[in-house]
């Protein structure tokens, strides 16, 4: 009796543990991840002559009007973020069989030893939630919300 007490216990525990979190998109941010319309986000550090420019439909608008505005996250948060993500990104860039190549094209080169600033920081993290908001992926243990 004992025996099938604990084995249920423990099936109710992990089917309590094993709910995935769903992400919520509303339809104005629907919207703009169904955009084409393309406009340039240039992110640089003029100190670490760190740049990159990120040509994405809807990217652009998405960072002005659904992304949490600049200081609303701290520097020292989004370095955190930006290292787990850029991990996995470049594990799937290197992975094409297994990882849609189409989506991960080129490697991201992130050094955590660098400060690029809080401008770069922001706009990297933002745009790999934007990423997986759109493409429905996933690049780390959290769930990618606003």
């Amino acid at each position: 009796m004992k025996k099938s007490v604990l084995v249920f216990l423990s099936l109710i525990l992990f089917s309590c543990g094993a709910t995935k979190q769903q992400m919520v998109i509303s339809n104005e941010e629907k919207q703009i991840l169904e955009s084409t319309e393309e406009q340039e986000v240039a992110i640089s550090d003029e100190e670490s002559e760190y740049e990159i420019i990120i040509i994405e439909p809807g990217f652009y608008t998405w960072l002005n009007s659904i992304a949490k505005p600049e200081g609303y996250y701290s520097q020292s948060f989004l370095e955190n973020r930006n290292q787990i993500y850029v991990i996995n990104w470049n594990q799937r860039v290197m992975n094409p069989s297994v990882y849609n190549p189409n989506l991960y094209e080129l490697q991201i080169n992130y050094d955590p030893n660098i400060d690029y600033g809080y401008d770069v920081n922001y706009k990297l993290y933002n745009y790999f939630i934007f990423f997986q908001r759109k493409y429905n992926q996933r690049l780390g243990p959290f769930v990618p919300r606003i």
